[in-house]
């Protein structure tokens, strides 16, 4: 069964569901939207807002916390390669294409990429435009530029990206 927490982040409320193996759900919650309580603190949502907490200090530039969800080949496909960008760094959708084998696939892979389900771990926010324009992202723009200026500084001592 899965248990959910929230975290009130730097960047809004954060929802945070899993089970006692891995983590599942990672996203953002407006104000006005519905909070359901808490079926419960297991101790991988406690290890997951952990390693959030380290992330938003500046500690942690990568997670450990073991995640999973549901998809398609394709997304899931996508949804790993997210994990191989770098701290601090940014690709392309049309690079995100690329490694995936098939420029072609570039619309595809941006829907995949929103339907993203873990953000910050699964850091679908260091994909951008290839104009490198901030575009597209589920938890808003500002969160977008907020977490790619934030990571910036940690990785370069750098202010302002975008």
């Amino acid at each position: 069964m899965d248990a959910f927490t929230y975290y009130n982040s730097p960047v809004g409320l954060i929802k945070i569901g899993g089970t006692e193996t891995y983590i599942n759900e990672v996203t953002f919650l407006d104000e006005g939207s519905d909070r359901v309580n808490s079926f419960g603190t297991n101790p991988l949502l406690l290890r997951c807002i952990e390693e959030l907490i380290e992330y938003f200090n500046g500690k942690r530039l990568s997670f450990d916390i073991p995640v999973f969800q549901k998809g398609t080949e394709f997304q899931t496909k996508v949804w790993g390669e997210l994990l191989n960008i770098n701290y601090g760094k940014t690709i392309s959708y049309m690079t995100l294409a690329k490694k995936l084998g098939d420029p072609n696939c570039i619309r595809a892979a941006a829907s995949s990429n929103g339907k993203n389900n873990i953000c910050i771990i699964v850091p679908c926010h260091r994909v951008i435009g290839s104009n490198q324009s901030l575009v597209g992202y589920a938890g808003g723009l500002w969160r977008k530029k907020w977490l790619l200026e934030h990571e910036n500084k940690v990785a370069n001592g750098v202010q302002t990206l975008f």
